[in-house]
């Protein structure tokens, strides 16, 4: 039965029963939403202990600097060890295994992927593309593909616009017209993002999921944490790595339709971040990776100050709101 089923706790009610997220709705996807001082913060740490506690590994970005705490003792004060009597709980204080990432390599291990893997549509949403212009990438990336060309960095993607540049006018009769204009654009759009430290990013060795999948000894969780405090200077690398990372959960995880706690869960902050200004086609993207990453076992938690910030064809997939 799932009321038998483990839960995490979130709080007390008005009715001074407890509210518990049972393990097996988890991978229903949720949102925390509220304003600036409520406890959004407080709130994704609990829950990703929580669930580190019951062995399920955590991925969530650190906006603000504050969330990295939950790799600490916490020191209860007197007023949250009367709220804990008053609630019925006895606390017990513990570091979360903790392990830190970052794209730029300096306050944590290193992510790296490829151009590759990264695909148009998200490099178009990267480097802020029009649709003309994402629609020369795309063929950029076709040529690459057709001619068996690498697109490891950012570099070999810069060559290869030079590349398709020499040939517009072959490439133009084969896949269609290629406007010089277009690729000056993507070229300077390209040396934005180097200039902002985005060429950290690209490269090799491309980062492996289960480094980051992974459960101590002590039967508990990895939380990995992302210091964004930086990335967050570049919202749309931020936004597009984070959709990439849940790309790659969705397309090399095995099917494993309902289990009995999720394999992973994923706190996307900032969700606005994803959906401002996002074209049609990144917003498919999002909804057809979260409708269809429950499945791999995989729960995904939006946090934002207002749910209104999330397009309601992806709100309507979030079945936990908090």
């Amino acid at each position: 039965m799932p009321d038998a089923l483990p839960g995490l706790f979130l709080g007390q009610s008005d009715t001074a029963q407890p509210e518990n997220l049972l393990f097996n709705r988890a991978n229903r996807h949720g949102v925390v939403a509220g304003a600036t001082g409520t406890g959004k913060t407080v709130t994704l740490q609990i829950m990703a202990q929580g669930f580190s506690d019951a062995g399920v590994p955590v991925f969530c970005a650190d906006v603000k600097g504050d969330l990295s705490g939950i790799s600490q003792i916490g020191t209860p004060n007197e007023k949250l060890v009367a709220r804990a009597t008053e609630m019925g709980l006895t606390l017990t204080p513990r570091a979360a295994p903790v392990v830190f990432w970052d794209l730029y390599g300096q306050k944590g291990h290193p992510i790296r992927t490829t151009v590759s893997e990264i695909g148009p549509v998200l490099m178009a949403r990267m480097l802020n593309l029009n649709e003309v212009q994402e629609g020369v990438l795309t063929v950029v990336f076709h040529v690459a593909d057709k001619e068996g060309l690498l697109l490891l960095d950012l570099d070999d993607l810069r060559s290869l616009l030079v590349y398709v540049g020499e040939n517009a006018e072959r490439i133009g009769r084969e896949v269609g017209n290629v406007a010089p204009a277009s690729i000056a654009a993507i070229q300077r759009a390209l040396l934005q993002v180097e200039q902002q430290g985005g060429d950290a990013f690209f490269g090799e060795p491309a980062l492996k999921l289960e480094d980051m999948i992974r459960v101590g000894l002590d039967g508990r969780g990895q939380v990995n944490v992302l210091d964004s405090t930086r990335l967050m200077n570049s919202p749309r690398l931020y936004a597009a790595f984070l959709l990439w990372l849940l790309s790659e959960l969705f397309e090399q995880l095995p099917e494993v339709g309902d289990p009995e706690k999720p394999r992973l869960v994923f706190f996307f902050d900032e969700a606005h971040l994803l959906f401002n200004d996002a074209p049609r086609a990144l917003l498919e993207k999002v909804e057809q990776v979260v409708r269809l990453i429950r499945s791999k076992g995989v729960g995904v938690y939006f946090v934002t100050q207002n749910p209104a910030d999330i397009p309601d064809s992806v709100l309507a997939q979030l079945g936990n709101r908090i």
